[in-house]
């Protein structure tokens, strides 16, 4: 009988369960892909290199644990994450493994580490450097990703398309890149270009997802680039700051 079971040795096993759930390095993938916005079965599929059947499989699991919720839209079902707390909860694993699990550190170290021994921006400081006028911000991730939600004022530039737009970026601002999150290459890749080509520029620690789950500014679509937060002390008056697109124009003018 349940009565007899104490209320939180209940409450355990329901959250044993729920860890379980993630027990999957194919699950992991899905969220990863999730956080960065809704996808539908046969793009999550495509993107994690499963088949559409696998992937059910694996969702149903996601969802039966509160991770994911789909939608259905025709014969087509869409899903998402739950909610904020997902990408929290997956960056607490992240950062414990690297900490406490020695092959989680080695590998990092030796895939990740040797790419960029400069020390990435965080997200604190890159929120006061926008204040300041003093950056811009590439997100690398491809357009479709760029439009289902990035970093306010960030401006859409696909890792592939990097080459032919560099003109388009200042010389005299620093360049902040960043990607789908901690494990994702695109940002290390852009980073080491610019370099390569004489910008100053560094990576953000985390990405997207790390970003949102903050409640840090953000934007969605195509319109055009975000507008930058404005200082502390003009947030109930006008925008402080003007979008990075003409802030590379006027680098342009002034380089």
């Amino acid at each position: 009988m349940t009565d007899a079971i104490p209320p939180k040795r209940l409450i355990f096993e329901q959250l044993a369960r729920v860890a379980k759930a993630l027990a999957q390095p194919n699950r992991l993938d899905l969220l990863e892909a999730l956080s960065q916005g809704e996808r539908s079965v046969e793009e999550l599929a495509r993107i994690c290199l499963l088949s559409v059947a696998n992937t059910s499989h694996h969702l149903q699991i996601l969802r039966d644990g509160g991770f994911v919720v789909p939608r259905k839209s025709g014969v087509q079902v869409y899903y998402r994450l739950s909610g904020d707390e997902v990408t929290t909860l997956l960056s607490a694993l992240q950062r414990m493994g690297e900490r406490h699990i020695a092959e989680i550190e080695q590998l990092v170290r030796r895939h990740f580490a040797t790419i960029d021994d400069l020390t990435p921006i965080g997200q604190d400081e890159l929120l006061r450097l926008l204040r300041t006028d003093q950056v811009v911000v590439i997100d690398v991730r491809p357009e479709s990703e760029y439009r289902a939600g990035h970093v306010a004022g960030a401006i859409n530039i696909p890792l592939d398309h990097l080459s032919r737009q560099l003109p388009s970026l200042p010389r005299d601002h620093e360049i902040i890149a960043y990607c789908r999150g901690p494990y994702c290459l695109l940002a290390f890749e852009a980073v080491q270009a610019l370099r390569e080509h004489g910008y100053r520029a560094r990576r953000l620690q985390e990405g997207f997802p790390e970003w949102k789950a903050r409640h840090l500014p953000l934007a969605s679509g195509t319109e055009g680039p975000g507008r930058q937060p404005p200082p502390p002390a003009s947030r109930q008056g006008p925008e402080g700051h003007a979008p990075l697109a003409q802030k590379a124009r006027r680098g342009r003018r002034n380089g």
